[in-house]
C-alpha cells in the first residue's frame, strides 16, 4: 500500500516525504513542478535513503491518474498540490480557480473511482478571513475570504464535505495552516519560492544573504503590542508530523489499515501563540547575527490585525503538537539560506 502525495515536490511536500519515510509510509508523488524543483526530490531522497517514484504531470489529467492507480496499490491521498501566491490570485483568480478547485475536482473524482476514499487536504487559515475568535478555533465560522487563493481553499473543503455527506466512505481530514516557516535540520530542503516572496520568512532570509535589499513591513499601525501584524508561525517539520498523525487517525499505518471514523474532520496546526513581524525580525537577527534593514510600507489590502490558533483539538485527537519555537523555526531558516543562497540552484 502507498500513499499518493500531489505536490509533494513543493515546501511542505517534501517535508512531509521525510517525515513519512521516518514513520515507515510507502508513497508515490504526482507534480508537475510549475512551482517547484526536481532537486528537491533529489535532496529527500538523499535525506531518506530511498528512490521516490515520481510522475510528471497534472492533477486535472485523468489519464495520467488511470496510470498511477494502475501501478500502485494506493489506498490514501496527501492532497498538497495547488498554486498558492495570495497576489498571484487576484492577478489571475481564473488560474486559480482552475487549477485549485476544477483540478482538485477531477482528481477527487477519479480517487472515489477508483475507490480511494482517504484524504487529507491542504488547506489555509485563510478559509477564517477576519476572524471573529481569537485564539481562532474549528468552531470558528468562515469569514469574509478576502483573496481568491484562499476562495480556492474554502471552496475544495466544502466540496469534500458535501462529497462526504453523499458517500459515508469517504474520510477527509481538512489541515488548516497557519504560517509554516523553517527547514529541515540538515538544511538541504527548504522554502525556495520562485521570484518574489510572498511570505514573510523568506524574504527575510532573502535580505539576510543580500538577494533583497530591505525588508518592506506592511502596516506599523495595528491594534497590536508593537502595531505590526501578528500571525501564528509554525515550523515545517511539526506541519508536516500533523500529516503524518492525521494519517494514523484516519486508520492508514505504514503496512495496514485500521478501522477508523469516517466523515469530515477538520483540525487546525498551528502553536497558538503570536508572534508580530517585529518579533519575527528581532528573533531571526538573534538567530543569525544579521541585521534586516526594513522599512514601514501601508498596509495591504485583506491583512488582519491578528491571526492566531488554538490548537488543543489537534492535541487530544491527534496526539499531535508543535514542538518547535520560534528561535528553532529561525535558526533553520538561517540554516537553509545560507547554505543555500540561491535555493535549490545554489
Amino acid at each position: 500500500m502507498a500513499i499518493l502525495v500531489t505536490g509533494g515536490a513543493g515546501y511542505i511536500g517534501t517535508h512531509t516525504l521525510v517525515e513519512l519515510s521516518d514513520a515507515g509510509y510507502e508513497y508515490v508523488v504526482l507534480d508537475n513542478f510549475c512551482n517547484s524543483d526536481k532537486k528537491a526530490i533529489e535532496r529527500v531522497e538523499g535525506l531518506t535513503g530511498k528512490k521516490i517514484k515520481i510522475y510528471e504531470g497534472d492533477i486535472a489529467d485523468g489519464e495520467l491518474l488511470d496510470k498511477i492507480l494502475n501501478e500502485n496499490d494506493i489506498n490514501a491521498c496527501i492532497h498538497f498540490a495547488g498554486l498558492k501566491a495570495v497576489g498571484e490570485s487576484v492577478r489571475e483568480p481564473l488560474m486559480y480557480y482552475k487549477n485549485n478547485v476544477i483540478g482538485s475536482i477531477k482528481m477527487l473524482d477519479k480517487l472515489m473511482e477508483r475507490g480511494v476514499k482517504k484524504i487529507i487536504f491542504s488547506s489555509s487559515a485563510t478559509v477564517y478571513g477576519d476572524p471573529e475568535i481569537i485564539p481562532i478555533t474549528e468552531e470558528c465560522p468562515k469569514g469574509e475570504i478576502t483573496n481568491p487563493y484562499g476562495r480556492t481553499k474554502s471552496i475544495f473543503e466544502d466540496i469534500l464535505m458535501d462529497t462526504a455527506g453523499a458517500d459515508s466512505e469517504l474520510t477527509a481530514v481538512l489541515l488548516r495552516y497557519f504560517n509554516p516557516v523553517g527547514a529541515h535540520e540538515s538544511g538541504k530542503i527548504g522554502e525556495d519560492p520562485s521570484g518574489i516572496p510572498n511570505n514573510l520568512m523568506p524574504f527575510i532570509t532573502q535580505v539576510a544573504v543580500g538577494k533583497r535589499e530591505k525588508l518592506s513591513v506592511f502596516g506599523d499601525d495595528y491594534d497590536t503590542p508593537d502595531g505590526t501584524g501578528i500571525r501564528d508561525y509554525i515550523h515545517v517539520v511539526d506541519l508536516a508530523d500533523g500529516h503524518v498523525k492525521a494519517l494514523k487517525k484516519i486508520g492508514v499505518l505504514p503496512d495496514k489499515e485500521v478501522p477508523a471514523d469516517k466523515g469530515i474532520l477538520i483540525y487546525n496546526l498551528g502553536t497558538g501563540r503570536g508572534t508580530s513581524v517585529l518579533e519575527l525580525v528581532k528573533a531571526f537577527e538573534a538567530a543569525s547575527g544579521v541585521k534586516i534593514p526594513y522599512d514601514i510600507a501601508p498596509r495591504r489590502a485583506g491583512d488582519v490585525a491578528k491571526m492566531y490558533c488554538d490548537a488543543s483539538k489537534a492535541g487530544k485527537d491527534l496526539d499531535w503538537k508543535a514542538v518547535r519555537d520560534i528561535d528553532k523555526m529561525c535558526a533553520d531558516s538561517w540554516n537553509w539560506q545560507k547554505n543555500n543562497p540561491e535555493g535549490y540552484n545554489s
